[in-house]
Order: C-alpha cells, then sequence, then structure tokens
C-alpha cells in the first residue's frame, strides 16, 4: 500500500478542508457556523471515545469511519482558530513534525538507548528542557479532561520519572488497606465530605497497584463493567422467559441466577 503520509497533502485531506470551509462560510450551514471551540471540544471527546471503542471492536470498517468523524472534529477547530487568525493548519502539522522529530533523538539523532524506559525518560527530560524560561507546572500536559483513571495513571507515571513512586506491588498492598481502613471509619462516621476524600484516595491508590501488577486500571474497570453487564443481561433474559420482569423480580432471586452465571462463566 502507498505510503500517503510522505510528500504533499493528499487530495482527499484538501477535499475535507475546502467542506469545512464551505460549512463555515456565510453561504454554509447555519449550525456549523454557529459552533464555537467549547462545542466541538464536547464532540471531540465523544468522538475519541467511539473512535476509541471502534478499534477495540476490531472492525476496521467502523474504525475507519469512527477515526474520519474524530479527524473532522479535529480539522473543525484548526478551522475555527484559521478564521480568528490565531494559527493554521500548516501550523499544526509543522509544529508536531518538529515536536515528533526533536522527541525522538534515538530515532533522528544519534542518542543511544537500551529500553523503553530508556525513551520515556529521555522524552521527560526533553519536554522538561522544552518548558525552561515557561511558566509552567511539573504536571503541565495531563490534561483534566482525560478519565479519572487514566490521568491518575499518568500523573503517577510522571511522579516516578523522579523518583516519587512505590518500589513494587508489594509495598502498595499495605497503602490499599490502611486506605480501605480510612474510608470505613469516614463511612462509620457518617461524614460525606471525608467519605468522598477517602474514596477518592483509595482509587488513586488502586490506580497505584495496577501500575505495578502491569494492568491498566482503566481497562480492568471496562472489563470489570462488561462483565457486569453480560451477566445482569442473563439475569434478564433468563426471568422474562420465566415470565416475569425484572422489577417484579425479588432480589433473592436475581442474586441465585448471578451466581449461578459467575459459576457457569468460571467453568467454561
Amino acid at each position: 500500500m502507498k505510503d500517503n503520509f510522505t510528500g504533499p497533502v493528499h487530495p482527499p485531506l484538501d477535499a475535507l478542508r475546502a467542506v469545512l470551509v464551505k460549512l463555515r462560510s456565510p453561504e454554509g450551514c447555519p449550525w456549523d457556523r454557529k459552533q464555537t471551540k467549547e462545542d466541538i471540544r464536547r464532540y471531540l471527546l465523544e468522538e475519541a471515545y467511539e473512535a476509541a471503542d471502534a478499534v477495540a471492536g476490531g472492525d476496521p470498517g467502523a474504525a475507519r469511519e469512527e477515526l474520519g468523524d474524530l479527524l473532522f472534529q479535529i480539522l473543525f477547530l484548526v478551522r475555527i482558530y484559521e478564521e480568528a487568525g490565531s494559527f493554521n493548519f500548516e501550523d499544526v502539522l509543522l509544529e508536531i513534525t518538529e515536536k515528533m522529530v526533536r522527541r525522538h533523538p534515538h530515532v533522528f539523532g544519534n542518542t543511544p538507548v537500551d529500553s523503553v524506559e530508556e525513551v520515556k525518560q529521555n522524552w521527560q527530560a526533553i519536554t522538561t528542557r522544552e518548558k525552561q524560561g515557561r511558566k509552567a507546572g511539573f504536571f503541565d500536559g495531563i490534561p483534566r479532561s482525560m478519565p479519572a483513571l487514566r490521568r491518575a495513571g499518568a500523573v503517577q507515571e510522571r511522579a516516578s520519572v523522579v523518583g516519587f513512586d512505590w518500589k513494587d506491588a508489594a509495598d502498595v498492598l499495605p497503602k490499599v488497606r490502611e486506605e480501605l481502613g480510612e474510608l470505613e471509619s469516614a463511612v462509620a462516621v457518617e461524614s460525606p465530605g471525608d467519605v468522598r476524600e477517602e474514596l477518592g484516595d483509595l482509587l488513586f491508590t488502586l490506580v497505584n497497584l495496577s501500575r505495578f501488577l502491569s494492568v491498566d486500571s482503566e481497562e480492568a474497570l471496562q472489563a470489570a463493567t462488561d462483565k457486569f453487564i453480560r451477566r445482569f443481561l442473563k439475569i434478564e433474559g433468563t426471568v422474562n422467559a420465566r415470565g416475569g420482569t425484572l422489577a417484579a423480580a425479588s432480589l433473592e432471586e436475581m442474586d441465585d441466577l448471578w451466581n449461578r452465571f459467575k459459576t457457569e462463566e468460571r467453568k467454561s
């Protein structure tokens, strides 16, 4: 397959950009002209999640469609900035190209690396140098809009680069038990504010544990949620087959079915 990432901008991309310009023009679409950066930011996040689902689903056709939708939102935002005179599409391409070359000196330069860990350390050192002279914080670049578990993991990974980290999973486990105990104490005294804080601390510590176990906490929770949905739908199907409804089913009946399906899954 021909590599379309080299050479001049591919004509279909130019065509898509022309569509955007037309949509935002006075002769274009009233809805598209009305959209702001804040509006498109929301759609950008939605399309990113849909694209991620499509990639995980393994259907190339679905992935192609959703990646196209995501690209459209990115170009839409760029167009809004172009209209404001802030920057244009070429500026975006040049900046990311230069950044990727600059941050991969082991590929485009003469910096030797022996491991993925060294690549990560070099990346952090380069980004730190780039920020020198700027008014920036240590965790800049980790967006608050990220899913909470992923953001927690990213913050922990950033702190680990400078040695602020546990040694291994065995060191984290006692902290998990400690945080669980503090949550139980907060629940016992019925303090909503403390419960929220201690629950957050427990979740944050569990993300730390997941890193040392080489488990992506976001994916683990997604899998657990998928498993819950799968078993619950089996309960619904069984109850309906018996002529009943979930609303009328007792908790005991649903618990019995849950445990049955759980046992069956473990045996399969």
